[in-house]
């Protein structure tokens, strides 16, 4: 493996440890979705986060479209390397760009396809309030904009607009709905140890 990897050029070392870091990264969200049926997807405006929301309600750059494009355009680039001429290494960039725009847009569409199967059915927001959710787009302080929080109720996993009396609310942020208005849910920061009702499973 040592002898192996001393005889990769720079341009495949970088692929190289992009590939493992992002592979990882994927492993983890992959776990993260099994066992809390979300991935903590974060997003980016001004204080670190990235929020780039199409018209059906996803969010197209997050944690899992941009870990996606690393792991399949790194290894997409590896291999071209080690399939082609030294001199031709440049060609392993455009194949790279290529693989790993192809993987982004099929995990922004497959994220697409499944908001659209979560939002299928009856929706009772009156039955959400009391119940605990988590910040996946940052909310903004005293209801001066909208953020996103997610949760599995009514059977199925949501994400929903919401909004804040208090102050900005950043993401992962744990947060209780006290109320709702036009579908959006008004949300209060809460301690990760506080008491409050359970989200149901129905």
């Amino acid at each position: 493996m040592i002898e192996w990897y001393g005889g990769l050029s720079v341009l495949e070392q970088i692929y190289f440890w992009l590939g493992v870091i992002s592979t990882v990264f994927l492993i983890i969200q992959i776990v993260m979705l099994c066992f809390t049926s979300y991935g903590g997807d974060v997003d980016l405006d001004g204080d670190g986060d990235i929020d780039i929301d199409t018209d059906s309600g996803v969010s197209i750059f997050t944690v899992k479209s941009l870990t996606a494009f690393f792991a399949v355009g790194s290894w997409a680039g590896l291999l071209t390397c080690a399939l082609i001429a030294e001199n031709l290494q440049w060609v392993s960039v455009i194949v790279a760009l290529v693989a790993g725009a192809a993987a982004f847009a099929v995990v922004v569409l497959l994220m697409r396809f499944l908001y659209k199967m979560q939002s299928n059915g009856t929706f009772q927001p009156e039955k959400l309030i009391g119940k605990r959710a988590t910040v996946y787009v940052s909310v903004p302080e005293k209801r001066s904009g909208r953020g996103k929080i997610t949760m599995n109720a009514q059977g199925k996993f949501m994400e929903l607009d919401a909004m804040t009396d208090g102050d900005r609310l950043t993401v992962d942020d744990p947060v209780e709905i006290i109320a709702t208005e036009s579908e959006c849910m008004i949300v209060r920061a809460v301690e990760k140890t506080e008491n409050i009702t359970p989200v149901d499973g129905e």
